[in-house]
């Protein structure tokens, strides 16, 4: 008997922990390990998961898939952070899980908690579609830090198809809208190209009959000639119903440390001066909202500078009528988040609010802060979630933070939402810091509320069902460059061996 059949046999009646925790990345940042307390709370969960499978008188696989797994698992997070912060600050976290002991072996009370009606808006989607050779080393292995490469495919990189995106996102989680956002990856070649992410559009509006797929444009302003970006910013929306542009401040001194990076408020002498040509020609175009990747400064081993929200303040304040949202809100994974404080505010998350701040903008104005990969960082740890969460709530304003997954690199959001749903800031928290209370209505807003009246378009709120054989049947009458994986002829394979023996060089 082959040896990896007991594994085999193990993944299909174990599909893992319904919540999901890391260590893994999004590729736009290094992972970080897990903390002590979210290991207890991993052997917790898996052992409260298969004493009430055995109590319910079913299969493990089927409790971790069910709502009452879910529930289990946060439970187990309740346990295991409230005892460490009792321990260390002998008190309860400043954050938990509303989710009643009754939720782990009752469905209807696990569904309570954990299910709801809220239309999901998502704000960053990514795939990567490897029908080509990448022309970079980034483009080449960004799939390599996610668990969605384990999801059975037998190149793992097929993990990350619009396919399996579509699944994920559509059929897996309640999401019902999301906006196709750009990597911090050289646009030849790349695997999100504006040409694939246009063909995913067109796929999902094919496939489910209405525009719940939107889409961003990628500008590189600092990037060769200024006019020439310029002018590539007008072909862009001209050839796609873009919404928003995506922009990294950081590309691509993230990966040479040229120093070839750049500020929206041109604030930084010593940088190209490009942000309010760029700006400018957004408004001229009438694509007013710009996202730019704040925080997270850390990228396949590469780190830069330039992904400082510090420019966001000044850049919001002299441009009135554009929207800027700060993708990540700035987080960082090696700064712990906390209460704002001056001692504190250039720190993490904290250093969004000071440019808001510094600059005269004040809540619910056109400055916004997004969730991606930030709530995933910290939903395995209430406290600090907690204060992120008040923070944004304080100081950005309920009607300005957006919800963001970073799916389909963590593969489904729905644990994501689920978690959310059952989060609150504590009554002492409140109290002590001045946070709001995270009520239904304000994750409504969040979930999808916000992003609906930001982009000024209709709600997709019916549901895209359908099988594997017409997402294919779709793709197929779709014109796109959907090829075989991996090189092709001969010429193709000496490239990509020439390219993977280059390391590191763009």
């Amino acid at each position: 008997m082959s040896t990896l059949a007991p594994v085999r046999r193990w993944r299909e009646a174990d599909p893992g922990l319904p919540i999901k925790f890391g260590p893994c990345s999004n590729g736009e940042f290094d992972p970080v390990p897990r903390s002590p307390v979210v290991d207890e709370t991993i052997r917790r969960a898996r052992a409260d998961c298969d004493r009430h499978a055995r109590r319910l008188g079913v299969s493990r696989r089927r409790f971790l898939l069910s709502l009452c797994g879910a529930a289990t698992t946060l439970l187990a997070l309740n346990g295991c952070s409230e005892e460490e912060t009792r321990a260390t600050k002998r008190r309860k976290p400043g954050g938990h899980y509303d989710i009643p002991s009754t939720a782990a072996t009752d469905p209807d009370a696990a569904r309570a908690a954990l299910a709801g009606n809220e239309f999901v808006f998502d704000v960053q989607g990514h795939f990567l579609e490897y029908s080509a050779v990448p022309t970079t080393p980034q483009g080449r292995d960004f799939w390599t830090g996610f668990p969605q490469q384990q999801c059975g495919e037998s190149d793992p990189r097929a993990c990350f198809s619009i396919n399996h995106f579509m699944e994920e996102v559509f059929l897996k989680s309640d999401t019902s809208m999301v906006v196709l956002s750009g990597l911090p990856i050289a646009p030849e070649g790349s695997p999100m190209s504006a040409t694939l992410m246009d063909e995913a559009r067109r796929v999902a509006e094919a496939l489910c009959r209405d525009p719940r797929v939107l889409l961003q444009a990628q500008a590189l302003p600092n990037v060769g000639d200024l006019h020439a970006s310029l002018d590539a910013m007008s072909a862009a929306k001209a050839q796609h119903p873009i919404v928003a542009w995506k922009v990294f401040t950081n590309y691509p001194d993230l990966y040479d440390n040229s120093g070839n990076a750049w500020r929206l408020d041109d604030g930084d002498p010593q940088l190209p001066k490009v942000g309010n040509a760029f700006i400018e020609r957004a408004v001229q175009l009438g694509v007013r909202i710009i996202t730019a990747h704040k925080g997270l400064s850390t990228t396949l081993g590469y780190t830069s500078r330039y992904a400082s929200p510090v420019d966001f303040g000044p850049a919001a304040r002299a441009h009135p009528d554009v929207s800027f949202v700060a993708y990540h809100s700035g987080f960082e994974p090696n700064v712990p988040e906390g209460p704002y404080d001056e001692s504190r505010a250039d720190q993490g998350v904290n250093r969004l609010i000071t440019s808001m701040r510094k600059s005269g903008v004040g809540r619910n104005e056109n400055l916004y802060a997004e969730l991606g990969t930030t709530w995933w960082s910290l939903m395995a740890k209430p406290e600090e979630a907690a204060h992120l969460l008040g923070k944004l709530l304080k100081f950005v304003g309920e009607d300005n933070i957006l919800w963001g997954s970073d799916s389909v690199f963590y593969g489904t959001p729905q644990d994501q939402i689920q978690a959310f749903r059952a989060f609150q800031i504590t009554e002492q928290f409140q109290e002590q810091f001045g946070y709001p209370a995270l009520t239904d209505e304000i994750k409504r807003k969040i979930l999808g509320l916000n992003a609906l009246r930001l982009h000024n378009v209709n709600p997709v709120t019916t549901r895209c069902e359908f099988t594997r054989d017409e997402l294919e049947q779709i793709r197929q009458t779709i014109p796109a460059g959907y090829r075989t994986f991996g090189p092709r002829t001969p010429s193709e394979l000496r490239a990509f061996v020439a390219r993977d023996r280059a390391g590191a060089g763009i």
